[in-house]
């Protein structure tokens, strides 16, 4: 589904390190450690899952002040499907009420909802809801907001390349005109600018199947904090810190290249 023309969105991370104009700014989140949080309280859970609802609530709130204008968070894998029955639908439930609950504020305060993944699977409802996200929110332009929902990356890949052999097969693609661009618009999160950062949260350092062709260039920042605490200071740190790297795209500055003898 289009979310309209980004090319327009020039902002100003508020890192505190030397500013630089971005176009637009892209960033991904893998929230994990719900369950050691909870654990570390001693609490089920699904308690670690209700604070991961308010903790992504705050980071949106975060994003939009930190001058982040598009935001992919990993919500439900595709392998997600093997935990326990009991957590799988109390995440589903969270789900339905985070939609219930805020939709209609996210739509007021101009954030557009896209969700990406496989609808194969979930409950009718949410598919239902997920729609309803599509719709009421297609129109803004203020932040982004693309969650990645019963979503496997090699599993988008997989269906990308079908896509692919299908036009092929129809005569309606000729190989020779397939890019690393054309590809791209074949993945289910082609409406977004390319990916600029990408954070875990709980210390991991491991993509688990996320946004693996998205990530080709992207910076990692991987955070020793559990998902439910996050918020406005560790985003900040992490723009911070990409705001410090020096992205070359495979490319380097010509003084550092030796002449050739």
């Amino acid at each position: 589904m289009p979310l309209g023309p980004t090319d327009a969105l020039i902002v100003t991370p508020q890192t505190g390190a030397k500013s630089r104009d971005v176009k637009p700014l892209h960033v991904a989140v893998i929230m994990d450690g719900n369950g050691r949080w909870a654990k570390a309280k001693n609490q089920i859970r699904t308690m670690g899952h209700k604070a991961g609802v308010e903790a992504l609530k705050r980071t949106i709130t975060a994003a939009v002040d930190l001058g982040v204008t598009h935001m992919t968070v990993f919500a439900f894998s595709t392998e997600n499907w093997r935990r326990p029955e009991a957590e799988v639908n109390d995440l589903m439930g969270l789900l339905r009420a985070f939609i219930k609950s805020d939709l209609e504020r996210l739509r007021r305060e101009g954030v557009c909802v896209r969700i990406v993944g496989q609808e194969e699977g979930l409950p009718a409802d949410i598919v239902g809801m997920v729609n309803e996200a599509h719709e009421k929110t297609k129109d803004n332009s203020r932040f982004y907001l693309q969650v990645a929902l019963n979503y496997g990356a090699q599993a988008d890949i997989i269906e990308a390349v079908k896509r692919i052999a299908t036009e092929v097969r129809a005569g309606d693609l000729n190989p020779d005109d397939i890019t690393p661009e054309t590809f791209g618009g074949y993945l289910s999160t082609h409406d977004l600018p390319p990916l600029d950062l990408l954070i875990r949260t709980s210390g991991e350092h491991r993509l688990s199947n996320f946004l693996l062709w998205e990530a080709a260039y992207a910076e990692f920042v991987f955070q020793d904090i559990l998902w439910p605490d996050y918020g406005y200071e560790p985003l900040k740190a992490a723009l911070d810190i990409f705001a410090r790297r020096d992205r070359r795209f495979g490319a380097v500055e010509a003084g550092h290249v030796k002449p050739a003898l």
